[in-house]
Parts: C-alpha cells; structure tokens; sequence
C-alpha cells in the first residue's frame, strides 16, 4: 500500500516538479507518518479499552486492556513455590548453623529460592503486562481491535501518533540536489492551508528511485529521483497522507 501511494506521487511529482515562481523550484510530496504501534506481548481476549480515534494521550495513560486469568494463575503458582523454597532454604540455614546439614544443601537451597524469586518477578511482569498504556504522547491514530475480540501475540491494538513523527516527503531529480542540504527550510502549501507551513529537511536518499537497469545515458540520468524528508515545524498544520506542494529556497 506504501510502495503504490509512494509510486502515484512519484509519477505525479516528475510531472509537475520544477513548476513555480521564477527562481524557486517547486515539487509535489505528501505527508506521512512514524506511528508507533502498541500491542499485548502474549495472545489474549481484549477486555476493555479506554481510546477513541482522535483522543490525545499522553505517557502513562490507559489504553486497553488483555484478559488476564492465565498470567493470574501462573503467578500464583509461582508465588506458592517462591514461599515453599523461601521455607527450604530457611531449614537449610538452620540445620548449617547447627551443624547438622551440609554447606551443598544450603547452596542447592538457596539456588532454589533465587530461581523460584525470579519465576514470580516473570510471573508478575506478565501480568502487568496485561494493562497496556501509552508510552508516548500523541493522539491515537487508530484502534484495531475492539472488546471482545481475541489479538493474537504481538498483533497492534491501538496505533499512536506522536507531534514530532510527520514528515514531508517529496522527490527530486539529481540535478537539483546539489541546492538541498539537512538542515535547510523548505516551506510547505496544501489546498485549504490558510497560510505556508515550514519543514526542515532531514534526510536526503543516497541511491536513486527507480533506477534505470543497466546504462546511465545523458538522457536516463536526468530521469532519475532522489526521495527527500523534511520535519514540519508546525506538525499540527498538517495531516497524514495529505498531498502537499513543497517550495525549495531561492536558488543562490
């Protein structure tokens, strides 16, 4: 879906790239997102969820909730044995201190007791896991799965969009890239916008787009594209997938 999107502007891009005011290049690019995405580390039944699409978050907040009864009995399970060991090795302490027992069953014990410690240390972990909160600031982006519904292990439940993650993406022919550098401004215009927004550029492709197989001819060179990312300085202007007009600085 990303390739065909990226594909579409591209070919709208070297169609109407370079046509603007004299002295500034102007070329066709869309907005795109960095989501961070959130989801159960094991499989379980959503039980509640606290997020709409749009609502903003910030870190800590609750977002939903996995059925936890399988991590509930383990932990108790792991919980008995920790106080079954904890009581072994308090025995073996005191038959060591009274001679009567050996320094080997007082090691073996206390082995025990760190193993069935870290056991429940796991056992709790995995149940805390079980509520899952933002860890982020960002408005949720979208909610995949719904209560009721079973998410299988590692599978996204809500997708969050933090303020710095959009970004400007745009093509241009190697020729212009000798007048982009990281760091430069480059102003941004979308049908509806009441005024340019600002990006900065932050990444410049090093190999080109869809690169012709084998011989570069004079003619096939200037056919080639270099994908440019720039961060909006005012990400709230603009939204995800909106296609936008970028506007290089004036030529020096």
């Amino acid at each position: 879906m990303k390739r065909s999107f990226a594909f579409a502007f591209l070919i709208l891009a070297l169609a109407l790239g370079g046509c603007g005011e004299a002295g500034r290049e102007t070329y066709q690019g869309w907005v795109e997102g960095e989501f961070v995405f959130v989801g159960p580390d094991e499989a379980g039944r959503v039980e509640t969820l606290s997020v709409r699409e749009g609502d903003m978050v910030k870190t800590g907040d609750s977002l939903f909730a996995v059925d936890a009864q399988l991590q509930e009995a383990d932990l108790k399970v792991a919980e008995a044995a920790l106080v079954n060991a904890r009581l072994a090795f308090e025995r073996s302490e005191q038959l060591l201190k009274s001679g009567s027992g050996s320094q080997k069953a007082f090691d073996d014990a206390q082995t025990q007791l760190r193993e069935a410690e870290a056991r429940a240390n796991a056992a709790r972990t995995r149940l805390l896991r079980r509520q899952l909160s933002s860890p982020v600031n960002g408005v949720v982006r979208q909610v995949y799965y719904r209560p009721g519904e079973m998410v299988p292990a590692g599978r996204t439940v809500v997708s969050l969009l933090p303020p710095g993650n959009a970004k400007v993406r745009f093509f241009v022919p190697q020729t212009v890239l000798p007048q982009i550098a990281i760091g430069d401004t480059v102003s941004i215009r979308c049908d509806g916008c009441a005024e340019e927004a600002t990006a900065r550029v932050s990444f410049i492709a090093s190999s080109a787009e869809y690169t012709p197989p084998v011989i570069y001819s004079l003619e096939e060179r200037q056919k080639l594209v270099f994908l440019i990312e720039a961060r909006p300085e005012e990400p709230e202007k603009l939204r995800i997938g909106q296609p936008v007009t970028v506007v290089l600085p004036v030529k020096r």
